[in-house]
């Protein structure tokens, strides 16, 4: 696939892109690349194995740009990365894709951006807002769950339900996007350093325009993932909470049960001399004596606030 930036990214032919002074996008599989590398006049010897793709990164040649993307699906972050390789020198920028990615992003550039001064830093810039164009609705979408898992440990009803593996899932998503976004940083600001002069010094705002945009992505998952830790620690604050009221309990009902027991106990030895034995009133004096005692208590402790 190849492209010329106009107006729009607009569909030639290969031998096109040698006819005109016009930027160009172009789209190859490895196979393709392997054998029209040199027809692309970028000196270079890049293995684009997509095996090999471990990040989004750029290297500085001497005679070009290259470098890689590694995309999250944000529809599933757990499924496998968008991979692609990319070369680019002043006369444009060469992809090498094998999955589909690349022709899907930019599908999404030629439905809805026209460009009043095309230029190649112009299309790196909409290129790069087209895979992030949705972040800010997924990181809200987050905020969003965990702040009703915040409302359900506030609630203690519906605390037991809380779901303390998806909260571990979303932790690692927002992990996986502000990996993300720091790598897209780098390679942004290697864009923005232009150490080879590709990139004409007026349109060098369009990089800090997506650095702007990308760091503040990266400071809002940054956040996300201290209130995923927050969230992790209120739970189990309120799990100790929990555990200390039953035990609370416990020790009410064990220090009411004490002088009963007591009671019982003594008056279990059956000796021939305890008086209390013969009396018609030791029966109910004992009966009394044990219902005092637990009202005593019980008024005790919840003056106390134990109860």
């Amino acid at each position: 696939m190849f492209y010329l930036i106009d107006d729009t990214l607009k569909r030639v032919s290969r031998d096109d892109i040698k006819k005109t002074d016009k930027q160009y996008v172009a789209v190859l599989t490895n196979e393709e690349w392997k054998e029209h590398a040199d027809s692309f006049d970028m000196g270079i010897d890049m293995d684009t194995d997509s095996t090999e793709i471990y990040g989004t990164k750029a290297d500085v040649n001497y005679d070009s740009l290259t470098g890689t993307f590694s995309i999250p699906n944000r529809n599933n972050l757990s499924a496998d990365y968008g991979e692609f390789a990319f070369a680019l020198d002043e006369k444009g920028i060469v992809f090498i894709d094998d999955n589909g990615t690349v022709e899907e992003l930019l599908r999404g550039i030629i439905q809805t951006k026209k460009w009043k001064m095309p230029s190649l830093e112009r299309f790196i810039y909409d290129f790069l807002e087209q895979i992030i164009k949705e972040d800010q609705r997924l990181l809200e979408k987050y905020e969003c769950e965990l702040d009703g898992m915040e409302q359900a440990i506030l609630a203690e009803d519906e605390a037991e339900d809380f779901p303390s593996g998806r909260l571990n899932e979303i932790r690692g998503d927002i992990r996986d996007l502000r990996i993300h976004y720091e790598q897209m940083m780098d390679l942004v600001q290697e864009f923005e350093e232009n150490e080879n002069n590709f990139f004409k010094q007026e349109n060098i705002r369009y990089f800090r325009l997506s650095f702007n945009r990308l760091s503040r992505l990266h400071d809002t998952s940054a956040a996300l993932r201290d209130f995923t830790m927050q969230l992790r620690d209120l739970y189990k604050a309120h799990l100790d909470i929990k555990q200390n009221r039953i035990m609370t309990v416990l020790t009410v009902v064990t220090t009411i049960f004490m002088p009963l027991t007591l009671i019982v106990g003594w008056y279990g030895m059956n000796f021939i001399y305890m008086p209390e034995l013969a009396s018609k009133l030791g029966y109910p004096i004992v009966i009394i004596a044990s219902v005092l005692i637990v009202v005593v208590s019980l008024w005790f402790f919840k003056k106390k606030k134990w109860l």
